[in-house]
C-alpha cells in the first residue's frame, strides 16, 4: 500500500527476499548486472536489462518518501538484483540520505553478488555498514565448482566465501541461499557437502534453501546442463538430509519456508539441528504423514 502512495518508478517485475515484505523498496538499479545464470528468471524480461539509476531520481525518491512517511517506514530494501553493484560513493550517498530522510529507518537491506564486493575493500564495507547499511542477501546457490560453472553462475566457491568473509568482516548480516534440487541426481550429494562447508565456512548469521523452479520452462536450463532432471520429492529431501548432516554451524537462524519447499523447516542452528533432521528423515520415511506443502500451492 505504501508504495502505491509514493512516485517512484518500478520497472516489473519487482523481487525482494520475502523477509522484506515490509520494507520500502527503493530502486537504485534495474535488472542484474550478471544476468547469465541459466536458472534464474527474475530479469530476463527486456525492461530489466542492467542499468543504474540516475543518482538525482534516487535521491527525490528518498526526499519524497521522508516528506510523506518519514516517521512509518521502518526497513528499506536496495533494488533490483545487485545494488552493491553501483559505487561505494553513491552507495554512501544513499545511505546518507536514507538517514536523513527516514530517520526512523533501522534497517536497509540489498542482494549482493559476490562478483560486486571484489572491487570493496573491508574497509569501504565497514563505512557502508556504519552508515547504515544491515544485511546483505547472497545467493550462493551451491557450494561445489563444478555445479557453479554448469549453470553459468560466474563465482566459485572461493569467490563466494571471500565476499562472504568481507560482508562478516565488516559487520553486515549475510544471509546465504542455497538451492535445493540445483544439481539434478548426479552431482546431488556433492551439492549438498560443498555447500553445507561453504556454510561452515563462514557461518552466516542467515541461512535458507529454496527448490529450484523453473516457471518459464526447463529448456533454457537443460540446454547448459546436460543430462540433468529435476528431483523427485524424496529425493530434495535426501539432498536436504545430507545438507543438514554435514552443518557445523553456531548460531545460524535456519529457513526453509519459501513457497517452493515442499517441507517447511525452521530452526537454529546448531541447537535445532537433531530436530530438522528428524522432520526431514520422517518425510523421507513417511512422506504421508508430513505436514507437506500441498502442490497447488507451491511455488515462486
Amino acid at each position: 500500500m505504501l508504495h502505491d502512495t509514493l512516485p517512484i518508478r518500478y520497472v516489473e517485475p519487482v523481487y525482494r527476499p520475502p523477509s522484506e515484505a515490509e520494507s520500502l523498496i527503493l530502486p537504485l538499479t534495474d535488472g542484474c548486472s550478471w544476468n547469465h545464470c541459466t536458472f534464474c528468471e527474475m530479469y530476463t524480461a527486456p525492461q530489466k536489462r542492467f542499468r543504474a539509476r540516475d543518482e538525482a531520481e534516487v535521491m527525490e525518491n528518498i526526499r519524497h518518501a521522508g516528506e510523506r512517511f518519514g516517521n512509518e517506514i521502518r526497513r528499506v530494501f536496495l533494488a533490483d538484483g545487485d545494488a552493491l553493484a553501483l559505487p561505494t560513493r553513491r552507495l554512501l550517498a544513499v545511505l546518507d540520505a536514507i538517514r536523513t530522510h527516514l530517520p526512523a529507518v533501522r534497517r536497509v537491506a540489498s542482494y549482493c553478488l559476490p562478483r560486486n564486493l571484489r572491487r570493496k575493500s573491508v574497509d569501504e564495507l565497514r563505512e557502508l555498514a556504519a552508515t547504515g547499511l544491515s544485511i546483505a542477501y547472497v545467493g550462493a546457490e551451491s557450494g561445489d565448482d563444478e555445479v557453479l560453472e554448469r549453470v553459468n553462475k560466474g563465482e566459485t566457491f572461493a569467490s563466494t566465501l571471500e565476499a562472504l568473509d568481507k560482508l562478516g568482516q565488516a559487520g553486515i548480516r549475510r544471509s546465504v541461499m542455497i538451492l535445493n534440487g540445483l544439481a539434478g541426481p548426479e552431482l546431488s550429494l556433492r551439492h549438498a557437502d560443498h555447500s553445507a562447508r561453504l556454510a561452515n565456512a563462514t557461518q552466516p548469521e542467515y541461512l535458507a534453501t529454496l527448490v529450484l523452479s523453473l516457471p518459464l520452462g526447463e529448456q533454457r536450463f537443460r540446454n547448459a546442463f546436460p543430462g540433468w532432471r529435476p528431483l523427485d520429492q524424496r529425493e530434495l529431501f535426501v539432498e536436504m538430509e545430507r545438507f543438514l548432516e554435514r552443518l557445523e554451524l553456531a548460531r545460524t537462524v535456519f529457513r526453509s519456508d519459501h513457497a517452493s519447499n515442499w517441507l517447511v523447516l525452521k530452526g537454529m542452528l546448531g541447537a535445532d539441528k537433531l530436530r530438522l533432521l528428524q522432520q526431514v528423515r520422517q518425510a523421507i520415511a513417511h512422506p504421508q504423514a508430513a505436514p507437506l506443502r500441498p502442490a497447488w500451492a507451491r511455488g515462486l
